[in-house]
């Protein structure tokens, strides 16, 4: 996390550094796409004034403030914020610089608003849904498990049902979602198998399920005992 969050803050500053009104015809966005007699009247020497500005704000406090949330709240608050916060700086940018150029400038410019509108949308539906408690519901001979990656074992699916205080080793996520101690879906263990995480927690000791299909489950409550959860299973 701490990497990838000063990774992308010396990004935005690269691109700060980068974009000159020499290289802008062929870098920037928008100005590239617009005919010589639109570039003559753009004002880009503003605009680059603006955007060197911005960027440089956005590496700085992308860093300071990503930091400071990972450190000292959380792993999963410095997430959160490095998935939304440069969208939201962008939707700021793009708004603030909807009225330069002309008509073709403007017309990208509102159609990459709209666009950062709707990630901003999705991303938060991912993290909601992600952040979303999804339990484990024991009912008659079966058990159910809630959520995007949920299912319904029967009790003739399970081959085996044990408590464990570690997980696999993970080598990769490589459908689900991963953030902090919260991990659902697909994910690459060492040796090649993959194995299923509905973990709504760090909470242990974590479920492990084997199906008679050989696939495993680890699921951990966030508001239940993993203990007393554990017992009925095995009593079905």
């Amino acid at each position: 996390m701490i990497y990838i969050i000063l990774f992308l803050s010396l990004l935005f500053i690269g691109v700060a550094l980068i974009l000159t009104e020499k290289n802008a015809p062929y870098l920037l966005s928008g100005y590239n796409m617009m005919s010589k007699e639109e570039q003559g009247k753009f004002d880009l020497k503003n605009y680059l004034a603006y955007f060197k500005k911005f960027h440089w704000f956005l590496g700085t406090s992308f860093a300071v403030i990503g930091l400071v949330l990972t450190y000292f709240i959380s792993e999963n608050a410095g997430g959160i914020f490095l998935g939304v916060y440069p969208i939201i700086a962008y939707i700021y940018f793009a708004w603030q610089t909807r009225n330069y150029g002309e008509r073709t400038f403007q017309k990208l410019n509102k159609i990459g608003l709209a666009v950062l509108v709707f990630t901003l949308i999705f991303v938060g539906a991912l993290f909601f849904l992600g952040f979303k408690n999804d339990p484990l519901i024991i009912q008659n001979d079966q058990i159910q498990f809630k959520g995007s990656y949920g299912e319904t074992l029967h009790k003739n699916d399970i081959k085996n049902i044990e408590l464990t205080q570690q997980l696999p080793h993970i080598t990769m996520k490589t459908n689900g979602f991963a953030l902090g101690h919260i991990n659902k879906g697909y994910f690459k263990i060492k040796g090649g198998e993959t194995v299923k995480l509905l973990l709504n927690s760090d909470k242990k000791p974590y479920i492990k399920i084997t199906k008679k299909d050989g696939q495993q489950i680890f699921f951990s409550s966030k508001d239940q005992s993993n203990q007393e959860l554990f017992e009925t299973i095995k009593n079905l």
